[in-house]
């Protein structure tokens, strides 16, 4: 069954990110206001402080929540498995292969292939051979 990959490790690289970013946007804040910089110096560090709390709160949550989004790669059941999820996530379970009827999508880029399909026109890649 083709899926979107949980992306556990890629939100945690990014709360981690977005953790360094607001801890710069203090110091750029704070530095900026004690030189006497003109208003919109300080002003952007706090800009900096919001977004970088707004984007860690949103990738901390996708990276430990059981319904979660990411865009990063779609597929396979087994095909790569997530690294954090023994960590947060359950153990995978059997899914049925679905039927793929007179077409099937690239697990890789998503377009859409003929049964007969060996290499994707789209990505170029090569298929998983289907059972």
């Amino acid at each position: 069954m083709k899926s979107v990959k949980p992306g556990r490790g890629p939100s945690a690289m990014g709360a981690a990110g977005s953790v360094i970013a607001v801890i710069f946007g203090i110091f750029w804040t704070i530095g900026a206001a004690s030189m006497g910089a003109p208003f919109f110096f300080p002003l952007f560090g706090v800009l900096f402080i919001i977004i970088g709390i707004v984007q860690a709160v949103y990738h901390f949550k996708n990276a430990t929540s059981e319904n979660r989004y990411s865009s990063f790669d779609i597929v396979e059941d087994g095909e790569e498995p997530d690294p954090l999820n023994a960590r947060f996530g359950d153990a995978p379970q059997d899914v049925p292969a679905p039927d793929d009827g007179d077409f099937r999508f690239c697990p890789y880029c998503g377009a859409r292939l003929g049964a007969d399909f060996t290499y994707c026109g789209k990505c170029g890649r090569k298929l998983p051979d289907i059972p």
